[in-house]
């Protein structure tokens, strides 16, 4: 047990480098500098004069204030650790090795929780997601496959606490569903779930083929970051063109038989958005809304553009490419990330939402610039 406890001090060395690596990453010293300059305007007379404003700024003290926090707490720990570990070799207590073991593993896995979260700086990564699925060429396997794929992402979410709301279903004519989106509630949402985003393709004997032959089926997905009131955009009325329409289909509680559905269609690039799932049509314009305004962010992001004016229908069609990960079922079993080459051999673990490898791979091998995005 004492050279296990050698090995662990050893260990906790590198993983004080690493939280050192981390203190340049955050940047302590102009976090602390920001953080005094934030709360000394919010000591000015005046300050709620403009709620908005004001909201924006305490939000943003808030947040830098809990980053910082939380390092100097997760390296005033690692040095306890430490500490305590020293005094154990020293004494030669072996009875209280297990407990500093058991505390180091714990620390390992916050601070690599953290360091994933850091990579997260992009503008919307904190936000919300809006996660919408497509049954790509397969039939009916691939409608099944898209169904997989949300229970996968459900189970995702309610690993992480993240709440689900669906905003649209569209269900397969014999089993699956064609599309659904949903909208995912949660700090950093879209920051790790825009690691999902391109073709998803499964491999497996088809338990819709009598012949019991092998089948390649495949689905989309695409993350849009949902818009927090600081970053909301204005869009002109007189470029949507809006419809209502009667939910159909076997959705069950998914739809209803009211025509309270609302389709929107940005006239300027041809993007159409659409919501079934609320009763109320309000409600239902509402995400529609919402899912528009992601969409067109995302677009004027890629296409370079400083506002929504100035996208036009030519943007609108950027392609998917190839697929990023496949999911083998037979003749072996592989969940493969063809970005990063991430594997893993437990396909049910991963079907089972247990995706934070290929996740965390992304963002570690993007942030370093490994990776052709």
């Amino acid at each position: 047990m004492l050279l296990q406890l050698e090995e662990a001090l050893s260990n906790m060395a590198e993983l004080k480098q690493t939280l050192e690596e981390m203190r340049a990453s955050l940047d302590i010293a102009s976090l602390e500098k920001r953080i005094a300059e934030l709360e000394a305007y919010m000591q000015q007379p005046g300050f709620w004069d403009d709620i908005n404003k004001a909201q924006e700024i305490t939000v943003e003290s808030k947040q830098l204030k809990d980053k910082l926090d939380r390092f100097n707490a997760v390296y005033q720990r690692l040095e306890d650790i430490q500490v305590l570990a020293e005094l154990i070799e020293e004494s030669g207590d072996e009875d209280s090795v297990a407990e500093v073991l058991q505390e180091k593993k714990q620390l390992e896995e916050e601070i690599e929780k953290f360091r994933i979260e850091i990579l997260l700086s992009g503008e919307y990564d904190r936000n919300n997601a809006i996660l919408t699925l497509h049954a790509g060429a397969g039939g009916t396997d691939a409608q099944d496959w898209t169904e997989m794929l949300l229970r996968m992402y459900t189970r995702w979410c309610e690993k992480k606490g993240y709440a689900i709301e669906t905003l649209d279903y569209l269900p397969g004519d014999e089993a699956g569903i064609k599309g659904v989106t949903l909208s995912i509630k949660g700090e950093y949402a879209y920051g790790y779930l825009k690691a999902e985003k391109g073709i998803h393709r499964l491999v497996r004997i088809s338990p819709f083929n009598a012949n019991g032959k092998r089948q390649t089926s495949f689905a989309s997905v695409e993350v849009l970051p949902e818009l927090t009131q600081s970053q909301d955009i204005n869009i002109r009325p007189e470029d949507l063109k809006v419809d209502t329409y009667r939910s159909g289909g076997a959705g069950g509680q998914h739809v209803n038989k009211t025509e309270s559905a609302i389709r929107i269609t940005h006239l300027p690039t041809g993007i159409v958005v659409q919501c079934q799932n609320e009763r109320s049509q309000h409600a239902n314009r509402e995400s529609a809304m919402r899912m528009l305004k992601a969409k067109l962010i995302e677009l004027m992001v890629r296409a370079h553009k400083e506002k929504i004016e100035d996208l036009s229908g030519d943007l609108k069609d950027i392609g998917w490419g190839s697929q990023i990960r496949s999911y083998v079922f037979q003749p072996y079993t592989m969940v493969k990330d063809h970005r990063t080459n991430a594997e893993n051999g437990n396909v049910a673990a991963v079907m089972d939402g247990d995706i934070d490898l290929f996740i965390n791979e992304y963002l570690k091998q993007s942030s370093n610039g490994t990776l052709d995005l």
